[in-house]
């Protein structure tokens, strides 16, 4: 069963003074990175492909260098666009995403509207997986973040664009998709519960 497996960063240390693709992974976001890239869940994965933004990239290096893999970076993987407003408190940040779930075809403040970013991360999924197909691939696994994340996953499953569909706070989650049987095999879990499941 060839598998897409789709991992959000872990926690960032957060620095309003720093653009939000350049926000690095905190110590406890390594450290869950490294328990994910130890797991032998992650065997059969044969194609690591990553946002090109640093905490994604950080993530995916950890996993690779631990697996023997390279990873490949692709911009179009990137987060949602949210450049408009730049840094908000957690408060703003919130009713922001609010907003952008909730009227997926407007742009909220200038952000990325939620149907482009969908748009976006399909397309950057599909050529992921042509070119890891190319080579053989065994399970393909995409380090991304957690709103085109959420998009990627509605999509696959069939679900509408809407907020209950987010991953739970903090990052570091997994979802995993069927690719031959096209169908998503779990929503949202934690790397620690993904690691103690059957593989």
């Amino acid at each position: 069963m060839a598998r897409l497996i789709y991992l959000t960063h872990p926690e960032v240390a957060i620095d309003p003074a720093v653009p939000v693709p350049e926000w690095r992974l905190s110590g406890r976001g390594g450290a869950r990175a490294e328990r994910l890239a130890a797991s032998p869940r992650l065997a059969s994965v044969t194609h690591i492909f990553a946002s090109a933004e640093t905490k994604a990239r950080e993530a995916a290096a950890i996993i690779a260098a631990a697996r023997g893999l390279e990873v490949r970076l692709r911009t179009a993987m990137g987060e949602i666009d949210r450049s408009a407003t730049g840094f908000l408190p957690p408060p703003a940040f919130e009713r922001a995403a609010d907003a952008f779930f909730d009227a997926p075809a407007d742009s909220h403040r200038g952000w990325e509207r939620a149907v482009d970013a969908q748009a976006r991360i399909l397309a950057a999924t599909d050529a992921a997986l042509a070119e890891a197909d190319g080579e053989g691939a065994g399970h393909v696994l995409l380090v991304g973040h957690g709103a085109v994340g959420t998009l990627l996953m509605c999509a696959l499953a069939g679900l509408p664009i809407a907020r209950r569909h987010d991953q739970p706070a903090g990052g570091g989650n997994i979802f995993s998709y069927d690719r031959a049987a096209r169908r998503l095999l779990h929503r949202w879990v934690p790397i620690e519960s993904w690691i103690g499941q059957d593989p």
